[in-house]
């Protein structure tokens, strides 16, 4: 009797601790579950808080930049030589990638996917968008002799659907039918945005602004869905290493167009011959949007890119109101409202 008894015990002192080690095993497996969960979470947060803050940036920086031009130009002529000015702006942007590089060394130290050196396989593929980002610039000013701001804004809206279509063909990402109605709806919004009730027409714009609007349409779409393409290809590679071998192309590029077109001018005048302070602010302009423009493509895609700039569109429209009193008319109005649903149908349209 007592050794049934005693034995009885042991059983029940036995399971007794194969239920507390399932119950702390169930414990630790829910904790590691919660863990990873809110690891999940946090990198999650993480990310679109970083989406948000470089693409609220490029759209800032993006709706001053035709202002910056306009302004910058004397008697409706730019005293400058715009080939210089692009050539600052590439250095400038690749001085500070590479002051962003240095930073990083000195407090992560260098590691194979932020070092400097590399492979003619990775570099051989920048010259092209450097190429193309480069014939861009250049009529982004040219542009200006043909059509004024709000014309402008109108036919830079071309690259929208430049974009999405060049999205599919090169990156191979579909879209869905409720993506391209948004992109037919950011259009009409953004045009819609910029009628002027006060004249019969709706553009007062040359062929060859035409022509030049379209060639700045393909050239930025193709150049911006290629340039993601490139970043995107290894993720895991510094995005201000990518960078610099982009812009020291571009720099490259900008040199022989100084040769080029403006070298009398340049070895008569003086490199900085013309410049103004609404210049230099012009040049820091465009550098940051350069970088903000590589931010949006590493850490978000060039869809996103396209929505910044078009929402750009309708914020330097409001800060014209205290700059030069533009007139909010309900064309103004009726606009924004369509950018805003085609904005959520994008969102809401994607593929999953």
């Amino acid at each position: 009797m007592e050794y049934r008894k005693i034995k009885d015990e042991d059983d029940h002192d036995v399971a007794s601790d194969v239920e507390s080690l399932k119950g702390k095993s169930h414990t630790v497996a829910s904790s590691n579950i919660a863990l990873a969960t809110l690891g999940v979470g946090s990198s999650e947060r993480t990310n679109w808080k970083r989406k948000g803050v470089v693409t609220c940036a490029l759209t800032i920086l993006t709706s001053s930049q035709a202002i910056l031009i306009v302004w910058s130009k004397r008697a409706g002529k730019y005293e400058y030589s715009v080939t210089t000015a692009n050539f600052l702006v590439e250095t400038l942007k690749c001085a500070l990638s590479l002051l962003a590089l240095t930073r990083i060394w000195k407090n992560e130290g260098v590691t194979d996917d932020n070092r400097l050196s590399t492979t003619y396989d990775e570099v051989k593929v920048f010259p092209i968008p450097a190429a193309l980002y480069l014939f861009k610039n250049l009529l982004q000013y040219y542009i200006f002799a043909y059509v004024d701001a709000p014309g402008y804004q109108i036919l830079k809206n071309l690259n929208i659907i430049s974009t999405g279509v060049l999205y599919r063909i090169i990156l191979k990402k579909k879209l869905s039918e409720i993506q391209w109605a948004g992109f037919i709806l950011l259009c009409c919004g953004c045009t819609t945005a910029q009628l002027n009730s006060n004249s019969d027409r709706v553009l007062q714009t040359s062929l060859p602004g035409w022509i030049m609007a379209i060639v700045m349409a393909l050239l930025s779409g193709f150049a911006g869905v290629y340039t993601e393409a490139i970043i995107k290809k290894r993720p895991s590679r510094n995005i201000n290493v990518q960078n610099f071998w982009l812009y020291v192309f571009g720099m490259a590029f900008n040199a022989i167009a100084i040769v080029i077109q403006d070298f009398d001018a340049v070895a008569n005048k003086g490199f900085f011959h013309g410049y103004s302070f609404i210049t230099v602010l012009m040049i820091l302009n465009h550098a940051l949007s350069g970088i903000a423009v590589s931010m949006v493509m590493k850490y978000a895609d060039n869809i996103v890119k396209v929505y910044s700039t078009s929402v750009a569109m309708l914020l330097t429209a409001v800060v014209s109101v205290f700059l030069f009193n533009f007139h909010l008319s309900l064309a103004f109005f009726l606009g924004s409202t369509v950018v805003s649903v085609s904005v959520y149908l994008h969102s809401a349209g994607k593929l999953r």
